[in-house]
């Protein structure tokens, strides 16, 4: 078990629903079942609005320079992404390593497969962005051995099947409370980790513009790259169009010359991170996870925006 907690009745109440769904949907044709989690994705956020005023704001907020029937057209595709991919995730479960592989495209493998000949390892970052798990499997599968750090669900019992899902797959997990050491460990041992960083990092984040609004960022992958030098890479993955469930990911380097003063370079690491992540957001902006309050945390007085989510 992936946790020490002991699962309460309502753990396991949850954890049968989700091994009901689990079977529904795998039993359905796949069309079937995405269409259906697309359609449930639109009655959340267009008929219940539930979470549309955040979608709305956020995207305010990233792109105003677009008029309002542009921004209304992206955020009636958010929900259903979300719910499509959420349908996507539970036939993971019972898929094969060859089948993900037929599934997915991947850009620029063959270069952090060479980066991880230096014995350094390899950082990866990313966001939530087209399907963030799928994105993990579809370089685990091709070989490249890959740590992802993830949070604990609260739930035990999902989280073991969670957790039996990724290394099915390949992927070995690293709890997000385990990160500063195991993190390191892994990127000596020359292994690849990936980092999903783009949230709200609240009081312990640094102020770095996101879609030219300052937002709270976690210092961690910057944290890392300093310590260790290792390559880093900001993985893009990418829901294709079509009834089934097929991607890409593309690997683009970050490449960011060291800086003697730890500080600054975490600084400019981050401002990178943000900004190669939101130039992909750009490409594909009903893709991204628009439901979360990523400006939640207000800057300090001497960073002249202010918050558009407080």
């Amino acid at each position: 078990m992936s946790t020490d907690s002991s699962p309460t009745l309502a753990h396991r109440l949850e954890n049968a629903v989700v091994g009901t769904l689990y079977r529904v949907l795998r039993a359905l044709p796949e069309p079937l079942a995405l269409a259906l989690g697309w359609g449930l994705g639109w009655f959340i956020g267009s008929v219940l609005r539930i979470r549309r005023s955040t979608v709305e704001r956020n995207l305010a907020m990233a792109f105003p320079e677009r008029d309002a029937k542009w921004r209304k057209r992206v955020a009636a595709r958010v929900l259903p992404h979300i719910a499509r991919e959420s349908v996507m995730l539970l036939r993971l479960g019972g898929m094969s390593a060859e089948e993900l592989h037929r599934r997915t495209e991947v850009d620029g493998l063959e270069a952090m497969v060479e980066a991880t000949r230096t014995g350094q390892g390899v950082i990866i970052v990313t966001g939530h962005l087209g399907n963030w798990e799928i994105a993990g499997g579809a370089v685990a599968v091709r070989g490249l051995p890959l740590d992802v750090v993830a949070k604990i669900q609260k739930n035990p019992l999902v989280e073991e099947r969670i957790r039996r899902m990724r290394e099915a797959l390949g992927m070995q997990v690293i709890h997000r409370h385990q990160a500063p050491r195991e993190v390191l460990r892994s990127l000596r041992k020359g292994r690849a980790v990936a980092l999903v960083a783009d949230q709200d990092a609240r009081s312990s984040g640094i102020f770095v513009d996101f879609f030219g609004v300052p937002a709270s960022t976690a210092r961690g992958p910057g944290l890392f790259a300093a310590r260790t030098g290792s390559p880093v890479f900001l993985a893009v993955p990418e829901r294709l169009p079509g009834l089934r469930g097929r991607y890409r990911v593309t690997f683009e380097p970050m490449d960011l010359p060291m800086h003697p003063d730890r500080d600054e370079f975490v600084e400019a690491f981050t401002r990178r991170y943000m900004s190669q992540l939101e130039a992909a957001i750009r490409r594909i902006p009903e893709q991204y996870f628009w439901v979360h309050r990523r400006w939640k945390t207000s800057p300090p007085p001497s960073i002249s925006h202010s918050s558009p989510n407080g």
